[in-house]
């Protein structure tokens, strides 16, 4: 007697959430609200700092964990190292400040001069113009956000090298362009999921 067996394939859904709407929002509302800044519309506040260590730090880096389990490389490298660059930023602004850490001989930890931010700005600078080229396989804003990010670092760099005020404030427009681009895209991807429909084109 033979025994005949079937053959069955099993499809495996994904059902986790799309985490690129939360990194996006993330980078592109700190990102607005400091350049506001950078423009010349307040002083620097703790609420931008707070703004890039919670929404612009956490947010990115819980994207980013969230892209490795997809297996997504360029979503967790871009989020992780963009949720780092605020937190970084942040240690930047705060660390100055920090009484028993800046004791009197200790000059190790002084406040960043212009030349040190150029350098900072400008490896972010180089390090975003190069993930620029990996999102020329994906949609036309995300391309806007990688590229304009790249020249708002060079801008910068630019700016604390030659101590123009003049850069640092058509950095800080140009900013809030950067991020305003990536918060439509994150608003997009959101709105047109909960639609199942292209509400917003991306």
């Amino acid at each position: 007697m033979v025994k005949e067996t079937e053959d069955r394939s099993v499809v495996l859904k994904d059902m986790t959430a799309n985490p690129a709407p939360l990194g996006l929002l993330g980078f592109g509302l700190t990102t607005i609200l400091l350049n506001f800044h950078n423009a010349g519309f307040y002083p620097l506040s703790s609420m931008i700092v707070a703004m890039g260590f919670a929404y612009g730090g956490i947010a990115q880096i819980i994207a980013s964990l969230m892209e490795y389990k997809k297996g997504n490389t360029f979503g967790t490298v871009a989020f992780g190292s963009y949720g780092l660059f605020w937190w970084s930023l942040v240690i930047l602004l705060i660390l100055p400040n920090i009484t028993f850490l800046n004791t009197a001989g200790n000059s190790a930890l002084k406040a960043a001069d212009p030349a040190s931010l150029g350098a900072y700005f400008f490896i972010w600078g180089l390090f975003t113009l190069v993930m620029f080229f990996g999102t020329l396989k994906g949609h036309r804003m995300l391309q806007v956000v990688f590229i304009s990010l790249a020249i708002l670092f060079f801008l910068l760099t630019a700016a604390e090298l030659t101590g123009s005020d003049l850069l640092t404030i058509i950095a800080g427009y140009e900013g809030i362009f950067t991020g305003a681009s990536a918060m439509y895209i994150g608003l997009a991807e959101v709105i047109n999921e909960v639609y199942d429909r292209r509400v917003l084109p991306i």
